[in-house]
């Protein structure tokens, strides 16, 4: 039996979560962009990883999730908000990476929309095996799409190329993934001992206090602070670095997605399920020596 597929127009994506899920989810993006080039592709989740998605050209489209015309779309019963149905009822597609276990956000938008809505699993489980990026992509394949890659990849123009720049991201989203700040003073000061290389140290709310501390243990002229910066920044002047460093976490990811090779230095997850799919990163399983780490770094710079 064949079975026929409907050329969708307009496809709206929905994805919620933090950076590292965004960007794992970007293969899905570019499967929809391959499948399906003359259509519309719209994202609907977080303001700055929906602005990354229209900056690196998978998607023509981003509207927030956290903004207040969605709040009625989970609420049991909804009433959503008219220009919010308005927007829904375009669609042909809509693929909804939310948890939504009593299927609320399913029901409100089907009310709004004739789209065929398809459910992407929100979280792929721990110990399968197979990596989140794989998992998220296959919810495609009732849709016809698939054998795609499943490695998030990322362009963007870059904001000032030079070649030998080591980008690092001493935070993360939880403490436990953290290599000891002890260790991160001792390694980025051995660096620039080194080497003549540039560093900047990129930063997030989560560790403003911990960079600080970082940086002013350096040289100011040999070193530069990216904190607070829009996420499309981020992956601009990651994009123009020679190597990075950093957790488990959406800065590696992204870090990953523009091409970068890098040294991670994991703890806690499984790495085979939420890793970056990349070849170009190394993991390191904590605990680990500063000098293990620096050995791993000054190779990628030969």
């Amino acid at each position: 039996m064949t079975t026929h597929f409907s050329v969708p127009n307009r496809i709206l994506v929905v994805r919620g979560g933090a950076v590292g899920d965004f960007v794992l989810t970007l293969p899905v993006l570019a499967a929809l962009r391959a499948a399906h080039a003359q259509a519309e592709l719209a994202v609907l989740g977080s303001r700055e990883c929906g602005e990354l998605a229209v900056a690196g050209g998978l998607a023509d489209e981003a509207r927030p999730l956290e903004g207040r015309e969605w709040v009625g779309f989970f609420v049991e019963n909804g009433v959503g908000d008219n220009g919010a149905c308005e927007w829904l009822a375009g669609f042909d597609w809509v693929i909804s990476f939310l948890h939504d276990p009593d299927e609320v956000f399913q029901d409100n938008v089907c009310a709004a929309s004739e789209a065929r809505f398809v459910t992407g699993c929100h979280r792929p489980a721990d110990g399968s095996g197979i990596s989140a990026a794989t998992v998220l992509l296959e919810s495609l394949e009732p849709l016809g799409v698939s054998g795609a890659s499943a490695v998030p990849q990322l362009e963007l123009s870059i904001v000032d190329e030079k070649q030998n720049v080591l980008a690092v991201h001493p935070g993360s989203g939880s403490a436990a993934k953290n290599w000891p700040e002890e260790n991160w003073a001792e390694f980025l000061s051995d660096w620039l001992g080194q080497n003549e290389s540039e560093l900047i140290i990129i930063g997030g709310e989560a560790e403003a206090e911990r960079v600080a501390r970082l940086s002013a243990a350096l040289p100011r002229e040999h070193h530069r602070v990216l904190l607070h910066a829009p996420l499309v920044e981020v992956a601009r002047v990651l994009s123009g670095c020679r190597a990075f460093v950093g957790h488990d976490s959406g800065i590696t990811h992204l870090a990953a997605a523009v091409g970068l090779p890098g040294v991670v230095l994991w703890a806690g997850t499984d790495a085979k399920v939420w890793r970056p799919p990349s070849d170009a990163m190394k993991l390191l399983q904590q605990p680990i020596a500063t000098d293990s780490v620096l050995r791993a770094v000054t190779t990628l710079f030969k």
